[in-house]
């Protein structure tokens, strides 16, 4: 079996980031397939005339995805 060196991740937990779509806060991440993927928290709009729903503001991204703001 041959070693396998990742590179450090670029952002790091409680990070503010920005991505098409928003922007948020890093709340984990973990290896996959090379590169690494994160848990992302949007903030909260306007709560709905329904509710909230549960976990609606989290989202996964790879990290090619971010940028820091």
């Amino acid at each position: 079996m041959t070693p396998t060196f990742m590179k450090l991740p670029k952002f790091r937990n409680t990070q503010w980031v920005r991505f098409v779509g928003g922007e948020g806060i890093v709340r984990s991440y973990t290896p996959e397939s090379g590169t690494w993927t994160y848990l992302i928290e949007m903030a909260l709009g306007l709560e709905p005339d329904f509710g909230r729903m549960g976990a609606e503001t989290m989202i996964l991204l790879s990290e090619e995805d971010l940028r820091t703001t």
